[in-house]
């Protein structure tokens, strides 16, 4: 914190901090994250993305859009492996400005069931990559007096409960709080926001079973589970868009929460 000032600083106009030019995603091989990165890619921004398994949707935008992805594979949980991979994307792209961190992983179990090394896995993915992840990026955004943006991708099971769900909901409930701290501590140099989506129809939510998703969705106002492309215009918003949003936790559900 000492080494950039961000405590003596004075907060700035938050319409100074432009919309990002690169944007790293993690966890970008499927579903949102990979919805994220074509999204981002079909409006001129450039795009690093990684993933534990590059699939073949994400190979083939990287073909597509040659001269503006960064393609690679990666666990966020391997501190230096995102950090090289932070460092070849600024040799490839730029200097990274924005930032989504979707990266995580599910619960399938009951918390007297779930195992120690289970509940670290979890809360290391989940939690402590993304943050150190995050550090590593801002610590080189801000060492060169740049501006930026922070997106987390946290859950509505962060503010709500669910059964099976405990550690995970711990986790995104901690990326929330820690969201809303860090756009206070970077004092309007960065904009740091959160989504917090409902459950998606996908493999992570799919160990709640049929009948209680289907709970889920009958009752939600909109009568629907959340999908990718609900989500998506709001992390385009908060990356690409002049806003006075920041250190906030936006719920894309559905009404489901209401």
């Amino acid at each position: 914190m000492s080494d950039f000032q961000l405590a003596e600083a004075k907060p700035e106009a938050i319409s100074a901090v432009p919309p990002v030019s690169v944007v790293l995603v993690s966890g970008a091989s499927r579903g949102l994250g990979l919805a994220i990165v074509s999204d981002l890619l079909e409006r001129g921004v450039k795009v690093a993305a990684f993933a534990r398994t590059v699939t073949p949707e994400l190979e083939a935008l990287a073909s597509k859009y040659p001269e503006a992805t960064h393609v690679g594979s990666v666990d966020v949980t391997d501190e230096k492996a995102a950090q090289a991979f932070v460092k070849e994307v600024e040799a490839r792209l730029g200097v990274i400005d924005g930032l989504v961190n979707n990266a995580a992983i599910g619960q399938d179990s009951l918390h007297v069931h779930t195992s120690s090394d289970r509940i670290a896995q979890i809360i290391e993915t989940n939690l402590t990559a993304p943050l150190v992840l995050t550090r590593f990026v801002l610590r080189r955004l801000i060492g060169k007096g740049l501006k930026g943006r922070v997106v987390n991708v946290t859950s509505i099971c962060g503010q709500r409960g669910y059964q099976g769900l405990v550690a995970y909901s711990a986790t995104k409930g901690g990326l929330d709080a820690a969201t809303r701290s860090l756009a206070r501590e970077l004092g309007g140099r960065v904009l740091v926001n959160a989504v917090a989506p409902g459950f998606f129809a996908s493999e992570m939510s799919a160990v709640l079973g049929a009948n209680q998703l289907e709970s889920i969705a009958r009752r939600t106002p909109s009568g629907a589970m959340t999908t990718p492309e609900d989500v998506v215009p709001t992390v385009r918003m908060l990356l690409l868009e002049q806003t006075n949003i920041n250190g906030q936790s936006i719920v894309i559900d559905g009404g489901g929460s209401i």
